[in-house]
């Protein structure tokens, strides 16, 4: 009797194990990105995400308002609200050439979002730009500007489509089976064959972000790209793309931070947090100091203007990355990420240290002095201040504002002058990035 218990809860045991296998399997994440493709994807580091559909003109959440919404609203915002989407100040090479200027090295442009509005010429359906006012197609102008100012190309797409279920007489839900492309065939190919439109009808394209509910249209859309262009990297429906939020610790390439500018994805006229220069460039750090991509995402106003607000903190942005590009150029993360205010990241031979230095009252002309357990210098090493030739400080005859570097046990110790004049007020807030060389 007790071997026959023992037989019936091993049998119980093996069937719940083999069942979970199953599941996880169903599960996985499919990834056929081309490892050397991952890594150049790595190198990137920074991204400009742009976050636009028809809906930017009432300054509301992109899309999601149709979830939930009654008949007659969705009637106007299908049937009325297109009519009047008219960005006659878009300027494709003005938004790529400040990603660029940002040093931002790759755009991500929403060629289609939840709501299903085509911000392309497609023909699949007449809910798009080229029936607008407008009628125009941006994606292919955005992809023009990106190639020409030398950034990679990057096309977000969403298989969740408000727009095609409207049609379909089918309940707009993120939730219930016949609304997501696994339960929804017509949705199924509906979605594949826009995604074949984007793959083929502009060029070869660099970067494809797969958003949605549920991981078997994003795997199915997926194999769409890889199958025109072997040589894409999909990153969110193959790679770990966390939304506002990155992980504590450095986890292995690839994989990308997304965050928004202020609170919301689309732009938002009032009521909207921005973040500061600093906040955004102190997220770039630690992103990269983990081994991981920032997607900082901007939203243009219904005109097409990237908003006051918006274009200011990024000014910002490019006048630190101008100072300082090439902390994020062939670099990597160091094993220890940081330490007090001190972030770390290493040439990819490990034989040149960055030191990023977060000092929030750091005056101009003030030496500080900071030691590191990190790293060990030598008797062959270098240091500077990237954008400082070290050996002026403007008005000051008698200054010496030459960094040093020397090693006492375990530590190595650097002694630094904030010696640039950035703002006539001689105030500048930002990190400042100290490179050593000859490291051990």
């Amino acid at each position: 009797m007790l071997f026959k218990k023992i037989t019936i809860l091993f049998s119980f045991v093996l069937c719940f194990t083999l069942s979970n296998l199953v599941h996880a399997q169903e599960e996985e994440i499919l990834n056929l990105n081309k490892p050397e493709r991952e890594q150049w994807f790595t190198d990137l580091g920074f991204g400009m995400f742009i976050h636009w559909s028809m809906d930017v003109q009432l300054g509301m959440v992109i899309s999601h308002s149709m979830v939930g919404a009654s008949d007659d609203y969705l009637n106007r915002y299908v049937n009325e609200l297109p009519k009047t989407f008219n960005p006659i100040n878009f300027d494709a090479k003005q938004w790529a050439n400040a990603a660029k200027l940002a040093g931002m090295k790759y755009v991500v442009f929403t060629t289609k979002h939840h709501n299903g509005y085509c911000m392309y010429d497609t023909e699949t359906t007449d809910f798009g730009i080229m029936n607008s006012p407008y009628g125009q197609d941006v994606t292919k102008m955005i992809v023009e500007a990106c190639r020409e100012a030398g950034l990679a190309v990057g096309l977000y797409f969403s298989p969740d489509d408000f727009y095609f279920l409207y049609q379909q007489g089918t309940l707009i839900s993120r939730v219930r089976k016949e609304a997501l492309a696994s339960g929804n065939p017509e949705l199924n190919d509906y979605v594949k064959r826009q995604m074949k439109e984007l793959m083929t009808n502009y060029g070869d394209i660099d970067i494809v972000f797969l958003d949605g509910m549920e991981q078997f249209a994003k795997t199915e859309l997926a194999k769409v790209c890889w199958e025109i262009n072997p040589n894409v990297v999909v990153t969110r429906g193959a790679i770990f793309t966390p939304e506002q939020e990155s992980p504590e610790s450095p986890i292995p390439s690839p994989w990308e931070a997304c965050y928004t500018f202020g609170d919301q994805w689309q732009y938002r006229p009032t009521n909207e947090n921005y973040k500061t220069a600093k906040d955004a460039i102190l997220k770039l750090i630690d992103i990269k100091a983990k081994g991981g991509n920032l997607l900082l995402n901007f939203g243009p106003d219904a005109l097409g203007n990237f908003p006051p607000e918006q274009l200011g903190v990024l000014n910002e942005i490019s006048l630190w990355m101008f100072i300082n590009q090439e902390v994020f150029d062939e670099t990597i993360p160091h094993h220890i990420i940081k330490e007090d205010n001190m972030w770390f990241l290493t040439s990819k031979d490990k034989k040149t240290a960055y030191i990023i230095i977060n000092e929030d009252k750091w005056k101009f002309g003030e030496r500080k002095n900071f030691s590191i357990k990190a790293f060990k210098s030598t008797d062959r090493s270098e240091i500077s201040v990237l954008g400082h030739n070290g050996k002026v400080l403007e008005y000051q005859k008698e200054a010496t504002p030459t960094p040093t570097v020397n090693q006492t046990g375990n530590e190595m110790n650097i002694s630094v002058t904030r010696s640039q004049r950035i703002y006539n007020d001689r105030q500048w807030r930002n990190p400042v990035v100290v490179k050593v060389t000859a490291i051990q």
